[in-house]
């Protein structure tokens, strides 16, 4: 049965502490990192973060990584040779640590390219695994514990993009709902001991960008994750680090922050913790326990946080 989730700092709901912290995280022997918002040619931290998440790898024996979108900034890749894969990609993400799965999916920004090439990638990099558009993963933690990873194409979802559609020409061709209703039936028959749900944008998030991003995921997507009681969804987008718990949801509602560049950020209704460090996370997985560990640029973690069942 759901349990409360139980915090390991102390944190005053509703505040927004910086990124002061120097904490030691909570791991486990199962171990992933999420991240997303990378690929600005290793400019910015890009490089640094790169090379932390290199470092936690082969210290930690990272099992794989989540790429929640945004791989490629700017108009993102024109096919499966553009030279971008490798300035923002294969070059850079080439620690030893990290030549593990990366299971990746579209951003907003991966839809002003050839959005077919991210797919098709996968034919051409070992590492790279993006079946689809949207998917599902199930992987085995140990003898006695599974996690389910479902991975959600957030963009055509939204209004905004799917009206744009000269910036961003696939959108619209996208049927939002055929997603939603795979989304639904595959966590109706979800029994894994974890299930969390991964999509680039955010249900609730502090940002200057457009409220109606955030509407239309809240309305269509965010039913279905309360309704099966999903352990957390993880997004991007907002360049910075939020741990949102909304009222009346048993979702835990991570915002990862960007590989590359942050953005300021502040407290909203919910947010038990947010900073404007630049980063990524690494989850921690066992049978009774779900960890998240914000990782700044220079390696440090700046918040733990543990759901317990």
């Amino acid at each position: 049965m759901f349990q409360l989730a139980t915090l390991l700092i102390a944190v005053i709901v509703g505040s927004c502490s910086l990124g002061n912290e120097n904490r030691e995280g909570n791991f486990a022997e199962y171990n992933f990192i999420v991240a997303n918002d990378l690929g600005r040619n290793g400019y910015y931290e890009q490089r640094a973060i790169a090379d932390q998440m290199g470092q936690y790898s082969e210290k930690m024996d990272i099992e794989f990584v989540a790429a929640v979108g945004d791989i490629h900034h700017f108009n993102g890749v024109a096919s499966v040779s553009d030279p971008l894969w490798m300035t923002n990609f294969e070059l850079i993400y080439s620690h030893p640590g990290l030549m593990i799965d990366w299971f990746s999916q579209l951003g907003n920004h991966e839809y002003r390219g050839n959005t077919r090439a991210c797919i098709d990638y996968s034919a051409v990099s070992r590492r790279w695994i993006m079946p689809d558009r949207y998917y599902t993963r199930v992987v085995e933690v140990d003898d006695s514990t599974t996690l389910r990873l479902v991975f959600v194409d957030t963009t055509p979802i939204i209004e905004k993009y799917r009206k744009d559609s000269l910036d961003y020409p696939d959108a619209v061709k996208q049927n939002w709902i055929r997603q939603l209703q795979f989304v639904d039936s595959i966590l109706r028959e979800a029994n894994e001991t974890w299930t969390i749900v991964l999509g680039h944008h955010p249900v609730h998030a502090y940002t200057t960008k457009s409220e109606g991003e955030r509407k239309d995921i809240r309305e269509r997507l965010d039913p279905f994750l309360r309704r099966h009681k999903v352990d957390f969804y993880f997004s991007g987008h907002i360049h910075n680090f939020q741990h949102i718990q909304a009222a009346g949801s048993s979702v835990d509602y991570v915002v990862n922050s960007s590989a590359s560049r942050s953005r300021p950020v502040e407290a909203i209704e919910g947010t038990v913790y947010c900073s404007d460090k630049a980063g990524f996370t690494v989850c921690s997985v066992s049978h009774t326990a779900f960890s998240i560990n914000f990782v700044d640029s220079k390696g440090k973690v700046i918040y733990t946080y543990t759901k317990e069942k």
